[in-house]
């Protein structure tokens, strides 16, 4: 099928966008969606292979929706890189139409968004908007689910089967499409959502799979190829002959150590063979990488000299600005080999010719050590090939005996995708949405919560409404002896407090210690350790001698603040100590690199920890407010924390283009306060310092206060 013959069905302006992209015929998934009712409105779960063309599908629905029916449509993926990636790649093809991305602040209503008619939003963000109480849910025609697999996820699932469950509802006329590369049980998952099914295996590019022996590729097809690299390294020989090809590799790591340490055994075979051309390019980069903290750290260091050889790795330890810079080196062709941990395979579309998975076996803190699901491994195979530049893709494992390829072979080449399945029945979880359902006044009895939960994929998958109504009791009954509910004979109503919790997208559990210990909190410490030892701050960083060592301290006055009877200590107080130790340190100024170092953690995680303790202290300023506990502490502890300043900093810290090292320069240069920048001289200090283009900045703003 012509994309010119869907002229009746489809709007001109979509037709025209999609023909200049170069596309002139839909795929197979495209061609059976468009025949089984995608542009009649019908609900639709799509299962099919990386680049298949599961985008244009939702871009169709999308587009008939805001062009013809006059309606919003909104596009929801657990992941915000991943909804970046699709919020600029369709706001370049559809300049014409407002498009607006919101994936931050989870306690705002947005209510700019209601101006627009194609939102991209994370999961949580679109939950958290429903709760806030959004106008517009009534003019949505069209809901997207990307990535629907993740509702088998423990983490992001929950949160995600709740969002879809209540959709269904609240937006009865609205069409819903899920899309993924990987579903077993892609009928379970329609039947669920009453919705049309679009199964198929067609993939643009071949898709080559096979297992790496001693310099041989065992292809399923009986097929062989000898690896022209010559290395005694499995995953160095099969660099060197992906570079041979002309051709780039991912490589995936269990471990971000792993991750950074297979980018170190492949840099050298790279830059060899790097033109002097790419060696300038990549010197570049690797001066933008180190630049891009006030003062590199190790590993920005390492990445940096990584990157002029050609190689890089890429996991959640390096920041934001830093993932960027990699990812469009790569996708730009000027590094040949991403080192990567399994999240790259999982968000932005990042194809290789060649994509070898190093390690199948990943650790679990929960768990322990475990096999990687056939599901994950195909997602990761997924990246093999790359449209426009490649025939076919190679995806491969490495096998150290036969024994072991064979068993490689059995559990991920010849395997069927796994089921996804419901993660939503594990009591911790649902407190915080049966709190939102009944905040919200979307559900106010245990009989409309269990019913409900009867309509999730939890409820379908297992159709017991006497275990459904056990878990929705033990919530309920829970979140009333905490003071978030209250019950009047069979309904429930939420408390003033419990309706905040909810606005704050905060666990339950977190705000209730957040709530018993405002009280006690009573220094910078111990203000701290309350915003750590919380659910949102997991994973904590490793527990030092320093951080032990004031614990003892401590101990006396953490014992008063945490109520062990309750339950709301976690398991080990010395663990989350241990991380408010660190921002401790953050907030005493200590260097980036030295932090990094003696927490044994990364850039990326350190701000992750900072833009996170920025929010539960937020909240917990929100939570004072209620309790009529003064927010001056808090306030002062929650601006130190963003900046990473001390004290005598905080004045400093309100100009523009002012961070924790222009502040500290300033005050050690006897600029201790705004009103010093009034004095006669101040002016050539700032010049002398930053130059005259920031020093004018900052002066315009004192002459403007």
């Amino acid at each position: 099928m012509r994309i010119n013959e869907l002229g009746k069905i489809l709007p001109k302006e979509v037709i025209d966008v999609i023909g200049k992209r170069g596309i002139a015929e839909l795929t197979p998934p495209q061609k059976l969606s468009v025949e089984y009712g995608l542009l009649d409105g019908k609900n639709f779960v799509v299962s099919a292979p990386t680049a298949s063309g599961k985008t244009l599908i939702a871009e169709m629905a999308m587009l008939r929706s805001v062009l013809w029916d006059k309606k919003k449509a909104v596009y929801i993926a657990p992941m915000r890189a991943l909804v970046s990636e699709k919020f600029s790649e369709f706001k370049e093809a559809y300049p014409f139409l407002k498009t607006a991305m919101s994936i931050g602040d989870l306690d705002s209503l947005d209510h700019w968004l209601e101006n627009y008619d194609i939102i991209f939003v994370s999961t949580e963000k679109f939950d958290s908007l429903i709760r806030h109480g959004i106008n517009w849910l009534d003019s949505i025609g069209c809901i997207v689910f990307d990535e629907i697999h993740m509702i088998d996820d423990s983490g992001r699932g929950p949160t995600l089967e709740i969002l879809i469950t209540k959709i269904r509802r609240i937006c009865g006329g609205a069409q819903i499409l899920a899309l993924s590369a990987t579903i077993g049980n892609a009928k379970e998952l329609s039947e669920w959502l009453g919705a049309e099914l679009v199964e198929s295996d067609y993939r643009p590019i071949v898709l080559k799979k096979g297992i790496e022996l001693n310099g041989t590729v065992f292809y399923s097809d009986d097929d062989e190829e000898k690896i022209t690299g010559t290395s005694k390294i499995p995953e160095i020989r099969i660099t060197e002959d992906t570079l041979n090809l002309n051709k780039q590799i991912l490589v995936f790591y269990s471990t971000k150590r792993n991750a950074e340490a297979g980018a170190e055994k492949l840099s050298n075979a790279i830059a060899e063979r790097l033109t002097e051309k790419e060696k300038a390019g990549l010197e570049e980069l690797g001066t933008q990488i180190l630049n891009v903290l006030s003062k590199p750290t190790a590993q920005c260091e390492k990445l940096a000299k990584l990157i002029k050889k050609g190689s890089a790795f890429h996991h959640s330890g390096l920041v934001n600005e830093q993932r960027h810079i990699v990812e469009e080196a790569f996708k730009n062709g000027l590094i040949k080999a991403i080192c990567s941990t399994t999240t790259l395979g999982l968000g932005v579309n990042m194809p290789a010719h060649t994509v070898l998975v190093r390690d199948t076996t990943r650790y679990d803190e929960m768990e322990g050590s475990e096999k990687m699901s056939i599901n994950i491994v195909t997602q990761l195979f997924g990246r093999a090939g790359r449209p426009k530049y490649d025939k076919e893709g190679r995806a491969l494992l490495i096998a150290k005996s036969r024994p072991e390829a064979g068993d490689l072979y059995s559990r991920y080449m010849k395997a069927e995708l796994e089921p996804v399945n419901s993660k939503l029945g594990i009591l911790p979880v649902l407190r915080t949405h049966l709190l939102a359902f009944v905040a919200t006044k979307f559900l106010t009895s245990e009989e409309s919560i269990t019913d409900f939960l009867k309509s999730t994929f939890y409820g379908h998958q297992y159709a017991n409404s006497r275990e459904l109504k056990r878990i929705a009791s033990e919530v309920l009954e829970e979140l009333q002896r905490w003071g978030f509910l209250d019950k009047s004979g069979s309904y429930y109503r939420a408390t003033r407090i419990g309706e905040r919790v909810s606005e704050l997208y905060i666990d339950p559990l977190s705000a209730k210690w957040i709530i018993d210990t405002l009280p006690k909190a009573n220094d910078d410490l111990s203000i701290l350790f309350m915003a750590c030892n919380t659910i949102e701050m997991r994973p904590y960083v490793k527990i030092t001698d320093e951080a032990a060592e004031k614990f003892m301290q401590y101990e006396e006055m953490l014992q008063g603040m945490v109520n062990y009877e309750e339950g709301f200590s976690f398991y080990d107080p010395l663990r989350p100590f241990s991380t408010a130790t660190m921002l401790s340190s953050w907030i005493a100024e200590k260097p980036e690199p030295d932090i990094v170092k003696d927490y044994s953690t990364t850039p990326g995680a350190l701000f992750t920890k900072v833009t996170n303790a920025d929010w539960l202290l937020y909240s917990a300023m929100e939570l004072a407010k209620l309790q009529r506990i003064s927010q001056t502490r808090l306030l002062e502890v929650r601006i130190r924390v963003r900046y990473g300043i001390r004290r005598e900093l905080l004045d400093l810290i309100r100009l523009e283009q002012v961070g924790r090292v222009r502040a500290r320069l300033m005050y050690s240069s006897g600029i201790k306060t705004v009103a010093d920048l009034r004095k006669p001289g101040s002016d050539k200090i700032v010049t002398l310092l930053f130059g005259k283009e920031i020093a004018k900045r900052i002066m315009d703003q004192v002459k403007d206060a």
